[in-house]
């Protein structure tokens, strides 16, 4: 690929968003994970004194992320000795309007404590394979991450399982965080579990809520995905995430349904 990240700093929480940000509707607007990525990376790093890690992550989408200027503003809501609730803002650099904001609470550093998560899941990335995106998308993010099908496919509705990984740094230049990673890859939920055609439905998430067990290790993230229907306009769409030695989170996505 030409670009080696989703997003350039320029300085003063300004980023110039790549072309691998894209969605597949359109090269104009963002898939949601890199917005969610920049989102976390703001709200990490917060410095209140405390070691933390994020232990559940909401994003709210307002409207769509142009694939252009970015800014970002991060604070503490609310601070503690025990836990604190931390809040980013996402701003079109164009024009000041706010297009996605998010909250996290994060929690103490630990060692050690009880498990009884799920344990290394019976495949990895090297069992999956690779299936084209379809010739009417647009490349952008889905060529800027390595997908790995382990059970479903790009146009196969119904629950999947799939392995992915970034290709791209968040920030050029650097090192992308556990949970940077995570965010980059859990927005994907709603499209690899689709329960319908896209070229006849839109489902369109409006936000992410992702509760964190643990920070992943490693490259790769397996989403095994599924989305329900309640026959209306609202949908779920749901993921258990999974790093090569377990589960380390799982995510929730409201879906507006709308007849195309």
């Amino acid at each position: 690929m030409s670009h080696t990240a989703f997003y350039v700093s320029e300085g003063s929480e300004r980023y110039s968003s790549q072309p691998s940000t894209g969605s597949p509707w359109g090269p104009d607007s963002q898939h949601g994970g890199p917005p969610g990525a920049l989102l976390a990376r703001a709200i990490e790093r917060l410095d209140t004194g405390n070691d933390r890690v994020v232990g559940r992550f909401t994003m709210d989408l307002l409207g769509p992320v142009p694939v252009g200027p970015l800014s970002v503003t991060s604070s503490v809501l609310r601070p503690g000795r025990s836990v604190e609730l931390c809040e980013a803002s996402l701003y079109d650099g164009r024009g000041g309007r706010s297009v996605a904001s998010a909250t996290a609470w994060r929690f103490p550093i630990g060692d050690n404590g009880p498990r009884n998560a799920d344990g290394p899941l019976p495949h990895g990335p090297d069992d999956g394979k690779p299936h084209d995106r379809p010739a009417s998308w647009s490349g952008g993010y889905l060529d800027a991450v390595e997908w790995r099908w382990i059970e479903g496919a790009v146009l196969e509705p119904g629950p999947a399982v799939v392995w992915m990984r970034p290709r791209v740094d968040l920030v050029d230049g650097e090192e992308i965080s556990p949970v940077q990673r995570l965010m980059t890859c859990v927005d994907s939920a709603s499209g690899v579990s689709a329960e319908l055609d896209p070229g006849s439905w839109g489902f369109l998430n409006t936000e992410l809520t992702v509760h964190v067990l643990r920070a992943p290790v490693g490259e790769w993230l397996c989403l095994d995905a599924h989305t329900t229907l309640g026959g209306g306009n609202v949908g779920l769409a749901s993921s258990r995430v999974y790093d090569e030695q377990g589960l380390v989170a799982m995510s929730s996505q409201a879906l507006l349904i709308v007849k195309r």
